[in-house]
Parts: C-alpha cells; sequence; structure tokens
C-alpha cells in the first residue's frame, strides 16, 4: 500500500521508498526511511497535500510524494 492510500489516523510502517533518485533522497533526508513510523494526519481537499506525523514532528508533503512511498499498515 502507498502512504497516499492509508487511511487518515491510522499507523503504518514504511517499507520503501521508491522513485527517482533526487525525490528519494528528499524524502528520505526529511526522515521518510523504511523501519519509521508514520500516521496520516490531515488531507487537503482536491488531492493537495497529506500533513504527517513523523516520530515527533508534523510534515506536509505533496500527494503524488506520498505515491512514493510503501508503507505496511499497523
Amino acid at each position: 500500500m502507498t502512504l497516499d492510500k492509508l487511511p487518515t489516523d491510522q499507523m503504518a510502517q514504511i517499507t520503501e521508498v521508491d522513485g527517482g533518485s533526487a525525490v528519494m533522497l528528499r524524502l528520505m533526508e526529511m526522515g521518510l526511511v523504511p523501519g519509521t513510523p508514520v500516521k496520516v494526519r490531515k488531507r487537503a481537499p482536491f488531492g493537495g497535500p497529506l500533513e504527517l506525523k513523523v516520530r515527533d514532528y508534523l510534515l506536509s508533503i505533496r500527494a503524488h510524494e506520498a505515491q512514493k512511498i510503501i508503507v505496511e499498515p499497523q
């Protein structure tokens, strides 16, 4: 399952970050690395950004970036 499909307020663990090397590097620099727990807190309407809870901070990423992150729901 990709992160953009994860229901709001459900925990998951990142298993893989896909995509080109520049996108992958940017997401991993923001802390979205395999093994990290993540939760989608909010979704902007019309396919806008997602607000994520990653470790002890909040992070917003674009929906098309969330499609590159493979997660396993917990």
